[in-house]
């Protein structure tokens, strides 16, 4: 049985253009030395980032690094599979240009995408944790891949974006250089008010939330006369890293601009509409009464 196996393991099954003989043994320790090291590049790279998380890079940085010890790890294990089986790189010359056209004409937006992930990752134009405007759609980027990009939107739905949109179309990335972001929260009185005070009350209730920077200064401009109202707009800058937070900021402060205006007797406009009816008889105007069953006409012609 012994005798068996051993002939079955040194059985030749090719010649390599070395002129070396390879066995069954040689094809299953080469598959076996593949597979392990896929697992070992995977484990280190694990390794690796458990370890990096906790110094000050950023999780981009980190996920940029994973990948170059893979591929470096992989590349070596099938460099020692080749030279296991006796095959030479220089015999692989003509196969790898029939490849490459091959790969030209029917995978070409593949190879696209997985350049441009690597592209993404080095010039860091998107990176892991940059919250982004894309299309119609804001979210996060969770993670840059081979072939696209994982971003989870406000709405917690995932975005599979492939990597070679993200870089020909215009992307908003919100968080790229910093978190500051100038937003704005418009609040119309009715005439009449006193606009000192309004103004001075407007900037009480920007300047008390935590949130909104003090320099650069917030900024209240009396915009326009509107049609219903005179129309104010605050200016602020505030560190956030996404809509979501910016709205309840502003939120905030429209909850706040309600209480200091009720507190002096100022009154928040709303539309008002004055309707003139050119008729040439006077308008009957009929008033029922449900509970006493009775009708009462105004305004009839003589």
């Amino acid at each position: 049985m012994l005798d068996e196996a051993k002939e079955f393991w040194s059985y030749a099954l090719a010649t390599a253009p070395s002129g070396q003989a390879i066995t069954v043994g040689q094809i299953i320790s080469v598959l076996a030395l593949l597979i392990a090291g896929y697992f070992v590049g995977r484990f280190v790279g694990y390794i690796l980032g458990r370890r990096l998380a906790h110094t000050k890079l950023r999780a981009d940085v980190i996920h940029t690094l994973k990948r170059i010890v893979f591929f470096s790890i992989l590349l070596l294990v099938v460099l020692t599979a080749l030279s296991l089986l006796g095959i030479p790189l220089t015999a692989f010359a003509f196969a790898t240009g029939a490849i490459a056209i091959g790969v030209g004409f029917g995978a070409q937006n593949i190879i696209n995408n997985f350049f441009s992930g690597w592209i993404l990752m080095a010039e860091r134009p998107i990176r892991i944790g940059d919250f982004i405007e894309f299309d119609a759609w804001q979210g996060t980027v969770e993670r840059v891949g081979n072939r696209s990009t994982r971003i989870r939107r406000t709405d917690g739905v995932h975005l599979l974006v492939p990597n070679s949109q993200l870089l020909e179309r215009t992307v908003v990335n919100w968080t790229l250089v910093d978190q500051e972001i100038r937003t704005t929260v418009r609040v119309g009185v009715e005439y009449g008010s006193p606009v000192r005070e309004v103004s001075k009350l407007f900037l009480q209730a920007v300047t008390e939330q935590d949130q909104v920077k003090n320099d650069p200064l917030p900024n209240i401009v009396f915009e326009d006369f509107g049609d219903n109202s005179l129309i104010f707009d605050a200016y602020f800058w505030c560190d956030v890293t996404g809509e979501r937070l910016l709205r309840e900021i502003r939120s905030d402060i429209r909850y706040r601009i309600c209480e200091l205006f009720a507190e002096h007797g100022i009154v928040v406009a709303f539309p008002q509409r004055d309707v003139h009816l050119d008729l040439k008889e006077p308008l009957q105007v009929r008033i029922t009464s449900a509970e006493e069953g009775s009708i009462q006409e105004t305004g009839k012609p003589q």
